[in-house]
């Protein structure tokens, strides 16, 4: 087969700077070379390829698109353009590196001490400290406002009570961004790894996001330092900033996804024999498929370019992030749904990655915030109404 190359099919690649290219380019090899040999056998085992977190480390991916404390700070569609390459593995692989950069670093660089930064931001930088980040609950998903984890003050610092639920890299982790009610107000608490009261399980038997860790944090009289509350964390606006952080980069990733599955059908198609001898491409439904295919991509990555060029002028609101989060995580996984289809009952086998792409996409769809959450927030912003409830 011909080497793998995103659809570009509205010449999107003049946007990008040769930096922006020379940024894919690499990550895409890394992604070919090193992600993908390790894929098959990890979705079978549901067991994440931690020897490939120094790498990840090595190729700068965690808390690339941060600056000062030894961060690169690059610019945001070569961040985009990261997730992007990443996801076209695995949206599992992307969502290690995108909770260690969004929902970790950033958080500790936005609402930390001076003292929190230079202690903890170089450490995540590096892949020596892994992190995770607690704000869902069993009974608090779409609403995190009614999360039950509570922070009492306590002589020299704080105690927790509460139990998160589906924390990406839970069990992996030396930190936690754990978010509580203090006083019924949210804050956020840097929570470390062998702090007594703490305790992680894994969440297994999930079809979904099988190459990625999910856990449950239980916390039972914690009592963390005072140091290890974020200083400038200061209500819900605080863990939902972090969120449209971490938004924008899935916007980007979900096309990388979305291009593996469109690669393989074409390639398919063009290689599958049926009747008379003729190839499936030649037929009008497996046409009008992959026609589907290169429209929604193509719309896409111009929504997230422009989202990006956004945020890198500081203009990013949230309600464009949920319409570029809802769009193309949608558009992604129809994609693999057709791509599925069009494979008929190889579509269903691991030997091809559609199938493992359409099933995580089935999750990235649904966490940091629904499709039909998203729609109201872009209903909101557009009538002046709430209707979330």
């Amino acid at each position: 087969m011909a080497n793998y190359e995103s659809l570009n099919y509205m010449d999107f690649d003049s946007l990008l700077t040769d930096e922006e290219l020379m940024i894919r380019q690499s990550v895409r090899d890394f992604v070919e070379k090193e992600v993908i040999p390790t894929l098959k056998e990890a979705h079978r085992s549901e067991e994440f390829p931690k020897h490939l977190i120094p790498r990840f480390a090595e190729m700068g991916l965690f808390g690339a698109n941060l600056s000062g404390y030894g961060l690169p700070g690059i610019g945001q569609v070569s961040y985009g353009l990261m997730m992007q390459e990443l996801e076209r593995g695995d949206s599992g692989v992307r969502s290690f590196c995108s909770v260690q950069g969004a929902l970790v670093m950033f958080p500790i660089w936005a609402y930390g001490s001076e003292k929190q930064k230079e202690r903890y931001l170089p450490k995540l930088h590096s892949g020596e400290l892994i992190g995770c980040f607690g704000l869902t609950e069993p009974d608090a998903g779409s609403n995190p406002g009614g999360m039950l984890t509570r922070a009492e003050k306590v002589e020299g610092g704080y105690k927790l009570n509460g139990n998160k639920m589906w924390i990406t890299n839970g069990c992996l982790s030396d930190i936690a961004i754990v978010w509580a009610k203090l006083d019924g107000r949210v804050k956020g608490f840097i929570v470390e790894k062998g702090t007594p009261g703490f305790t992680t399980s894994t969440m297994k038997g999930k079809f979904s996001l099988r190459v990625s860790v999910t856990s449950e944090l239980h916390f039972k009289d914690c009592v963390i330092p005072e140091e290890n509350i974020l200083p400038n964390a200061d209500g819900l606006k605080s863990p939902l900033g972090c969120l449209t952080q971490a938004r924008s980069g899935i916007a980007f990733g979900v096309l990388g996804a979305a291009n593996a599955c469109y690669d393989v059908a074409l390639k398919y198609a063009q290689q599958r024999t049926i009747f008379d001898g003729k190839a499936l491409s030649h037929y009008q439904l497996a046409q009008a498929k992959l026609v589907k295919m290169v429209q929604e991509i193509t719309k896409g990555q111009f929504l997230v370019w422009q989202l990006m060029k956004l945020k890198e002028r500081g203009e990013m609101q949230p309600h464009q992030v949920s319409l570029a989060k809802m769009n193309n995580c949608r558009a992604a996984l129809d994609i693999a749904r057709e791509a599925r289809d069009m494979l008929g009952a190889n579509g269903i086998i691991d030997e091809y990655p559609v199938i493992r792409h359409m099933m995580n996409l089935e999750t990235v769809n649904t966490y940091e915030g629904t499709e039909d959450i998203h729609r109201l927030v872009i209903g909101q912003q557009v009538t002046g109404e709430a209707a979330f409830r």
